[in-house]
């Protein structure tokens, strides 16, 4: 038992790891269900779905693992080839030709040039395919974003979403580039080298496959605790985007208020959320990969123990004996049989990163949208703009009904403007037409059709829609006006811009319509971006115009020009107009009235004053404040 210490301490030291680790895994796993630890979506599922992105390069993959046999071959050769030497030169005068050696050399050499020039050429394939299958993965969920209901979106924050098209996908980059391909290459080595090894000497083989168990058992363990450190990472990344996208957009209104020390701790806190998670993730890994390590100090000690008593005492064991030349043989398959497993453990660290990652991918893609094409839908060439509404009912929550049992009829060219107090469903009456949400009860004609049974994406390309709140994107006056299509020539954008009388502002422009634009089209004034969101409506010629509010953000003097491009705009097609001031729609052919949700008023201007209701308080009330406001010049 004496002669036998040294191995009775190593296995005693691995039996202490191996009871403190299950120990601390049955712990965890015990607290999982409090700590929401579990994954939602399985392994498998994550790999047959991310799968489905490789298929199509299904032959670069094939070229890889061709090139990855040489590879691999060149770890089960080189050590057998160096043992070989060894027993040569240790042969002494008797043994050694020069000539052999000269061979063996050249041999290892060639095998190693090819070994390099296959892992180029790996890399470089890898590194190609990968941000092809990373470019459509992107593009998928950007599309898939694209698709998703204005009422789901304005459930999830758009740092999220940035997230996930963004540092998600560059998570899993390293998936397809580097560790599904290392994976399988460390797998097929681990194998051809015990199998060498067996070859060589199965009573040391035997010795070190002693250690397979612990190994197993430790990447295991590592397994759980690395998923939970990975997801608290990304959760942690997740809500400093969105607070940093949210706050950054209103940081003028932070300045205004002078909330910048109570916005500076707010990301404070966050931020070392954010470094708490990752230090977490550090240490589980910190404590994986040393234990793996001390496994292989274990073998090797293992080895050299056998190695030399059986040297020294002529000892044997299932009748084979080591040399010199077995025992540097095994020393490097020992090696190259732990360097796998110790790439595995990195690349198993990146695995549940890549994983956790497709996870919150798939999870934004696996939300069905809310609005969608039926099996029927059919696609008119031309909407003439008669808009009805049969017994509407709408909620944007529940039952909570912002519109209820609503019905008015709307005729082709016609002008009909809604009024009403806040949140009297004016502008959701807007949205529903243009089938930004679905209506819960009741039904919607254009033309005669229901409009679920029109190809969304036809019903909207006949809408021109003029916000309160003007979006510019980044890039020129004319990428801002054409949007849809670039087929307009610089004559017919002027023609737009002079029809809305954006022109006198666009002509004294350094660029003209090459000027840039900035982020959301801050270097342009209130006033400049409504009429450039005019411009972009007009020459488009919708059959259906809808104006939300589009002249609140104009001063008077705007406001005239646009009041006269309004009445040019009239005879385009059916327009709908909601206002608050009632002076600018007196000309409209209906005016609806609306109250939570409810029509309690409609006619025209005239026929409404004449009521003397709701409309004529409202009215006279405004004609007040504004005289008040704008005082007659004596």
């Amino acid at each position: 038992m004496r002669d036998y210490l040294p191995l009775l301490i190593v296995g005693a030291l691995v039996g202490v790891f191996s009871i403190i680790f299950s120990v601390a895994y049955a712990a965890m796993k015990n607290k999982k269900e409090s700590i929401g630890f579990d994954r939602n979506m399985q392994d498998g599922e994550i790999i047959r779905r991310l799968l489905a992105y490789a298929k199509p390069h299904i032959k670069s993959f094939v070229f890889v693992g061709i090139t990855m046999l040489f590879s691999i071959a060149y770890d089960i050769a080189a050590p057998l080839l160096v043992g070989n030497i060894e027993e040569m030169v240790k042969a002494g005068k008797d043994g050694f030709e020069l000539h052999s050696l000269y061979i063996y050399v050249a041999v290892y050499c060639s095998i190693l040039v090819v070994s390099l020039v296959c892992t180029y050429l790996q890399m470089v394939i890898l590194q190609k395919t990968g941000q092809k299958i990373l470019s459509s993965l992107r593009e998928d969920l950007f599309v898939h974003i694209e698709s998703l209901s204005h009422g789901q979106l304005n459930l999830i924050p758009v740092g999220k979403l940035v997230t996930r098209v963004t540092n998600d996908t560059n998570a899993i980059s390293m998936l397809f580039t580097n560790i599904l391909v290392n994976l399988v290459k460390n797998v097929f080595v681990i194998i051809g080298v015990l199998a060498a090894m067996l070859c060589v000497n199965y009573m040391l083989t035997l010795m070190v496959l002693c250690f397979v168990p612990f190994i197993v058992l430790f990447t295991v363990i590592f397994r759980k605790f690395s998923r939970k450190a990975y997801r608290q990472v990304k959760n942690c990344t997740t809500d400093i985007n969105t607070f940093l996208s949210e706050n950054l957009s209103g940081i003028k209104v932070t300045q205004i208020f002078n909330r910048e020390n109570k916005k500076l701790s707010e990301f404070a806190e966050k931020n070392t959320e954010l470094r708490k998670a990752k230090r977490n993730q550090i240490f589980v890994f910190s404590v994986f990969r040393p234990t793996v390590y001390m496994l292989y100090v274990s073998s090797v000690l293992c080895l050299f123990f056998l190695s030399a008593k059986g040297y020294i005492d002529g000892w044997r064991f299932l009748g084979q004996t080591v040399t010199g030349g077995v025992v540097v043989t095994f020393y490097m398959y020992i090696n190259k049989f732990f360097n796998p497993i110790q790439s595995l453990a990195e690349q198993f660290n990146w695995l549940q990163s890549a994983f956790a990652s497709a996870e919150k991918i798939f999870s934004v893609m696996d939300i069905k949208p809310q609005v969608v094409d039926g099996d029927d839908v059919i696609e008119p060439e031309t909407i003439k703009g008669d808009i009805e509404f049969k017994n509407v009912w709408f909620a944007y929550i529940g039952e909570e009904w912002v519109l209820k049992d609503v019905s008015f009829h709307v005729r082709p060219n016609e002008t009909v403007a809604f009024v009403g107090s806040t949140g009297s469903g004016k502008s959701t009456i807007l949205s529903l037409i243009c089938r930004n949400y679905d209506i819960n009860k009741g039904q919607i004609l254009i033309d005669g059709i229901d409009i679920r049974k029109i190809k969304i994406s036809v019903l909207r390309r006949h809408f021109g829609q003029m916000l309160q709140d003007v979006f510019l994107f980044s890039g020129t006056v004319r990428s801002n006006i054409v949007l849809r299509e670039d087929s307009f020539t610089d004559g017919q954008i002027m023609e737009a811009c002079r029809y809305v009388n954006a022109d006198s502002f666009i002509s004294k422009l350094e660029h003209g319509l090459d000027e840039p634009v900035r982020e959301r089209g801050n270097n342009f004034s209130a006033g400049q971006r409504q009429l450039l969101s005019f411009v972009r409506t007009v020459i488009h010629k919708p059959s259906v115009m809808i104006l939300d509010e589009a002249t609140a953000n104009i001063d008077t003097e705007t406001e005239i020009l646009i009041q006269n491009s309004l009445e040019k705009m009239m005879n385009i097609g059916t327009m709908l107009v909601v206002a608050h001031r009632l002076s600018t729609i007196q000309n409209a052919d209906n005016i609806i009235l609306l109250s939570h949700g409810e029509i309690k008023e409609q006619g025209s201007h005239q026929q409404l004053l004449a009521q003397h209701g709701r409309y004529y308080r409202l009215y006279t009330l405004q004609s007040h404040k504004e005289k008040l406001v704008n005082p007659p010049k004596i």
